[in-house]
């Protein structure tokens, strides 16, 4: 026998779970859409040249290996990469400015930890063919206009530039990118760790420390206070963002009452597409923490209490009167309402009820042979245990 388990860093999501998440899923969407993204959808499984060298120090995160066809294949590392890839591939087919949300799940072979797993969702919002920072700061709004929806009080939008760094080589980013994680001393001892001296790596971290916002931070910064953003971001200059195609603008999403870190990493990208085509096709945008995000939600109670989507349960009194069960049925699911009918006709009414209280079904409507005579149905509220007798046009008004 099959011992049943998930791998490490795998989940399973049983149906209240799963409904949650499609609560945040439906939100993420609507905001997207809102703001004039389309959906985009990539294949899950890449060549492993699509993303190698295009990730920094994390390719050894790749879940990589050869198909059968003896390809070099990855699964999917992040969704800005393919997305590129996608761009370069069909250049009659994409119209610029491009903008594209993508809600997929992505494969990183990292150390599972909260809000952290090797199978997880991302919800990705770019702006391609823009190089005005108009777009960063447009997506900078939709990155927090989404917090706002989802419920946090004050989602605030950690805001720096890469090209503060430019001096900077690419390792001691890195390093810097995990101030908050390891706080100074750490930086600093990983920066002597990548073969800086101590007083050398003081004065690197110092000097980033006190950078200065440059034009174009000065302009995302106007763009967002005339959305009424004021509040919603604050400039950082040690932030760093690690990933290699980083440029220009880079943010993060933090929230005051979640102090486990940020919901969602952002940047500017302009020369990515450039290493699938001879195009340059500038590009923007960010992806968010959906798992971490779930959590924070949940932590602080912003997430609805949801067993089911089924409004009513439609009951079979016996076999012989399913037919009228599934009229019913039919006439409330053609109505819109959400509607389950009993799937075995030979339990008893005892049994049909009890599982409708255990899935949280609302109301259950009983069809017995005096109410198939009359036209009527009882309705029984699950919650109060009340129960009436009413016209069946009646049910389409619960």
């Amino acid at each position: 026998m099959i011992n049943p388990q998930t791998l490490k860093g795998f989940r399973d999501f049983l149906p209240e779970d799963a409904m949650k998440r499609q609560y945040v899923i439906d939100i993420i969407r609507k905001t997207f859409e809102l703001y004039g993204f389309e959906p985009l959808e990539t294949p899950a499984i890449e060549y492993l040249e699509v993303f190698t060298g295009n990730i920094g120090e994390d390719e050894k995160l790749f879940y990589k290996f050869e198909d059968s066809g003896g390809r070099k294949v990855a699964l999917r590392f992040d969704q800005t990469v393919p997305t590129c890839r996608l761009i370069a591939q069909y250049p009659d087919k994409i119209v610029l400015p491009f903008k594209r949300y993508q809600i997929q799940t992505v494969w990183r072979s990292e150390k599972p930890q909260k809000g952290r797993y090797r199978e997880f969702l991302q919800c990705d919002a770019d702006i391609f063919g823009v190089d005005d920072r108009a777009a960063d700061a447009e997506t900078v709004a939709l990155t927090i206009d989404i917090y706002k929806k989802l419920g946090f009080k004050k989602p605030v939008a950690l805001i720096n530039d890469r090209d503060l760094y430019k001096d900077v080589p690419y390792k001691a980013i890195v390093a810097i990118d995990k101030l908050t994680k390891i706080g100074e001393e750490g930086v600093v001892s990983e920066l002597i760790s990548k073969g800086y001296s101590q007083e050398e790596a003081l004065k690197l971290l110092n000097c980033v420390k006190n950078n200065q916002p440059n034009e174009n931070l000065k302009k995302i910064f106007a763009f967002l206070d005339s959305y009424g953003m004021k509040e919603n971001y604050r400039f950082v200059p040690t932030l760093a963002r690690s990933f290699s195609y980083s440029n220009g603008t880079i943010w993060e999403i933090v929230v005051e009452e979640y102090k486990e870190g940020s919901l969602a990493g952002c940047e500017r990208f302009d020369s990515l597409v450039s290493r699938f085509s001879n195009r340059s096709v500038p590009g923007v945008g960010f992806a968010i923490g959906f798992d971490r995000t779930v959590l924070a939600m949940e932590e602080l109670g912003l997430l609805p209490k949801i067993k089911t989507k089924t409004k009513i349960l439609i009951t079979v009194f016996n076999p012989d009167l399913l037919s009228f069960s599934q009229k019913l049925a039919r006439k409330l699911r053609e109505s819109g309402i959400n509607t389950d009918l009993y799937p075995d006709p030979t339990d008893k009414l005892d049994k049909q009820l009890k599982y409708a209280d255990k899935k949280g079904i609302p109301y259950a409507a009983i069809i017995g042979p005096d109410e198939a005579k009359n036209g009527t149905v009882t309705l029984k509220n699950l919650l109060t245990k009340e129960q009436k007798t009413v016209k069946k046009d009646e049910l389409i008004n619960l």
